[in-house]
């Protein structure tokens, strides 16, 4: 099983979609809502962003060591070989 973290706002409908379709597929997965995290949360969150070469943008999916920027759910299924 690949591993799926994401990182999310708790208001974002587009977040919220992500999280339904791992939801849907019975793929675990962990996530840290941006907006409720902690300063130091926060700043790792950017610094994992930055050394993924993206930019700030939710939902930020990684699937294993590849990385999908926004709602996505046809790369999601591709990268999970569903």
């Amino acid at each position: 099983m690949k591993k799926v973290v994401m990182y999310t706002l708790s208001t974002c409908p587009w977040c919220m979609r992500a999280k339904k379709f791992f939801r849907e597929h019975d793929i675990p997965f962990e996530y840290t809502d941006y907006d409720k995290a902690d300063d130091r949360t926060k700043e790792a969150i950017k610094e994992d962003c930055l050394a993924h070469g993206s930019e700030m943008s939710f939902p930020f999916v990684k699937i294993d060591d590849k990385v999908v920027v926004g709602y996505n759910p046809e790369k999601y299924a591709t990268l999970l070989d569903l």
